[in-house]
């Protein structure tokens, strides 16, 4: 129940946070991008996060415990700040850019931009089904085992790729081509998260370092 509550309360919170940091610079309700936006992103995280409460809620308490605050590493505590700060002036720069028509990007990829941030939070989830210890701070448990087969077996980092994935279509769901370019700052972050994140899981986490020669790619097959 106390798990439920939680869910609900994340919700309501996430709601009013896209409210703020949307329908504010644009200085308007009048704003179907961003209605849109908010109701792929609610309803494509709370399919899977019910299924969590029911089947997984130790996995899903993991995956709640999330901020600055909740980082145990000083440096992750900086880097996911900035992460935080950055995805802000996505969400800000984008709700601007519709408000005062610096761009305009056609409805055919205002869909494509709702598509792929419905696929970046279904990878996201689907990295916490297959891995009971996914979550969104840096800590290795004890008796925590490696997982190295699924979307582990394709990128060493899935639910990055699916951030990532994510904060490329917002933008474009949001009506902003402007809001891309806000995106290279996270990127940059999210690299040097991931590189302190490997130097710790080979030190603490037993088999991560066969499984580096395993899996090559980071976060993009092929490229990184």
């Amino acid at each position: 129940m106390k798990t439920a509550l939680q869910v609900l309360a994340s919700a309501a919170f996430g709601f009013a946070f896209f409210a703020a940091a949307l329908f504010w610079p644009a200085g308007t309700f009048d704003y179907w991008h961003a209605w849109v936006f908010i109701a792929v992103f609610i309803v494509g995280t709370m399919g899977p996060t019910i299924y969590l409460v029911i089947k997984r809620p130790d996995a899903l308490r993991r995956r709640m415990r999330a901020g600055p605050f909740a980082e145990t590493r000083p440096v992750q505590r900086v880097l996911i700040a900035g992460i935080v700060l950055m995805v802000v002036v996505v969400l800000v720069v984008s709700a601007l850019d519709h408000r005062f028509g610096w761009s305009t990007v056609p409805t055919a990829v205002v869909v494509l931009g709702n598509v792929l941030v419905w696929t970046g939070l279904t990878l996201s989830q689907l990295v916490i089904i297959q891995n009971d210890y996914a979550a969104a701070t840096i800590t290795v448990e004890s008796g925590q085992s490696l997982v190295s087969t699924g979307l582990y077996g394709v990128v060493r980092h899935p639910m990055y790729a699916g951030t990532l994935t994510m904060l490329l279509g917002t933008p474009l769901a949001l009506d902003s081509y402007w809001g891309l370019a806000a995106i290279l700052p996270v990127l940059l972050l999210l690299v040097a998260r991931i590189d302190d994140e490997e130097k710790m899981l080979r030190q603490q986490l037993a088999g991560y370092s066969a499984y580096l020669d395993q899996v090559r790619y980071r976060l993009i097959p092929g490229v990184w």
